[in-house]
């Protein structure tokens, strides 16, 4: 069965400070790359917006999809449930990046998703390629 393949990765300088996000995209043979900075973010703002950004840029709803990713914050919240607890609560439960985690869950309803945790800085191709795409975007606002 094809799938489309999603790897993604978040870096910020300072915390907050500027920062910048990487994201590959693989399908049917197919490489897409997408990477953007910001002036005044955090790590867990880029990394959310990784998976956003690269979610948003299927345009298709066919294949399922699976979403690689260093982030411990992006991937517990998603597979242990806590986003979707948060949004039934009137402020959100309180919790950080509000605005970006109901962007995701706009998308996240579009597609069959698995995510899948990467350890960072270990040699992964993928996971080292969208760590070089999004520190060079952060460093842009250095």
């Amino acid at each position: 069965m094809d799938k489309i393949l999603i790897y993604t990765d978040g870096s910020s300088r300072g915390n907050p400070g500027p920062g910048g996000f990487g994201a590959i995209l693989m399908w049917a043979g197919k490489t897409k790359e997408i990477h953007e900075a910001y002036r005044k973010t955090t790590n867990n703002r880029m990394e959310l917006m990784a998976v956003i950004q690269a979610l948003e840029a299927v345009k298709t709803t066919k294949y399922p999809v699976e979403v690689y990713s260093d982030s411990k914050y992006v991937i517990d919240s998603i597979e242990k449930g806590w986003v979707f607890n948060w949004v039934k609560k009137p402020d959100f439960g309180g919790k950080k990046n509000e605005d970006l985690w109901r962007r995701f869950l706009k998308s996240y309803d579009n597609f069959n998703i698995t995510f899948h945790w990467v350890k960072g800085h270990n040699g992964h191709p993928e996971n080292e390629r969208c760590d070089h795409l999004a520190t060079t975007e952060a460093i842009k606002y250095l």
